[in-house]
């Protein structure tokens, strides 16, 4: 059930990014050709990347949602890290053209036209934008889906951008100077090329099966170990793949109990784990205590 309202949070923030990328591209393309500004332009052709992003990404978490098959025994949820790949390349050439444009200005300044409508576009597109990445953050705290996360750093981002460009478009249409809209859109540019290098690295550490934190491990540990009968444990090893977690570890039991005791116990054990990682694939195999031990000793 709860992976089912999962699954469907996520495509909900997947539809509802894409239907503000195309909002926001038209309200910024009639400010652009209003105002003439550098830093409304850079604001637009990060809206028109993250459109395409959003697009991708919504077919990405279609298919990271689609369950595992003989071919795909794991899954498919890495197609979210490699979807977050995709809308890195998106957000780096944005970042270079605004760059680009910013040069130009600086060396070429040219003041901004009409700026209190340029104002008012890039007003509503802020809370516009605060709406979406409020229900991206509900849904990743739910899912701890990488792809919405990826989608929401770039909306976060477009939070500060708008911030930028209305203090451009102030400076530069209210005081004439007019090398601020330069200024802010390298700013901007910048911004963008620091949220693509986070989501490169979200996405690389998926990609390569990197442990789960220190303190994620040691929850399990502590979970694992909180079963009366449970002795210890040893080779724990964790990953993620999209919205699943795989956790795997040796539990060490008294020798003396039954298969079917020490069945029962690993059991209860992956219970308790799967309440605190409900989308987890728990595996246990289970050992008598200080046989781990008695084979270090013999190898030595």
């Amino acid at each position: 059930m709860e992976q089912n309202q999962n699954a469907r949070l996520m495509r909900l923030a997947t539809y509802a990014a894409v239907a503000t990328a195309i909002t926001l591209i038209l309200m910024k393309s009639i400010a652009v050709y209003i105002t003439g500004s550098v830093a409304m332009l850079g604001t637009l052709f990060d809206s028109l990347l993250d459109g395409a992003a959003s697009l991708i990404n919504l077919i990405a978490v279609r298919h990271a949602l689609t369950p595992a098959d003989d071919a795909h025994r794991f899954g498919h949820g890495k197609a979210e890290a490699l979807a977050g790949l995709g809308q890195s390349i998106f957000i780096f050439a944005s970042a270079g053209y605004i760059i680009f444009e910013a040069i130009s200005r600086f060396i070429n300044p040219v003041p901004v036209e009409h700026s209190l409508a340029g104002i008012v576009v890039t007003v509503v597109a802020i809370f516009i934008t605060l709406a979406l990445v409020a229900f991206q953050r509900h849904v990743v705290a739910r899912t701890r889906s990488l792809a919405i996360e990826a989608d929401s750093i770039h909306y976060r981002g477009d939070l500060f951008m708008n911030l930028a460009v209305v203090a451009a478009l102030i400076l530069s249409g209210y005081f004439g100077i007019h090398w601020a809209d330069a200024a802010f859109g390298l700013c901007i540019a910048l911004l963008i090329g620091y949220s693509a290098t986070q989501i490169v690295l979200t996405a690389y550490h998926q990609l390569m099966d990197r442990e789960l934190s220190e303190t994620e491990r040691e929850r399990i540990k502590a979970i694992a170990l909180s079963h009366p009968d449970a002795i210890n444990i040893h080779d724990l090893r964790t990953r993620a793949s999209g919205v699943r977690t795989f956790i795997q570890f040796h539990l060490e039991l008294d020798s003396a109990i039954s298969l079917l005791s020490a069945h029962r116990i690993s059991d209860d054990v992956e219970a308790r784990i799967l309440e605190a990682f409900p989308d987890a694939e728990v595996i246990i195999h289970q050992d008598p205590a200080g046989l781990e031990e008695l084979t270090r000793l013999q190898r030595v």
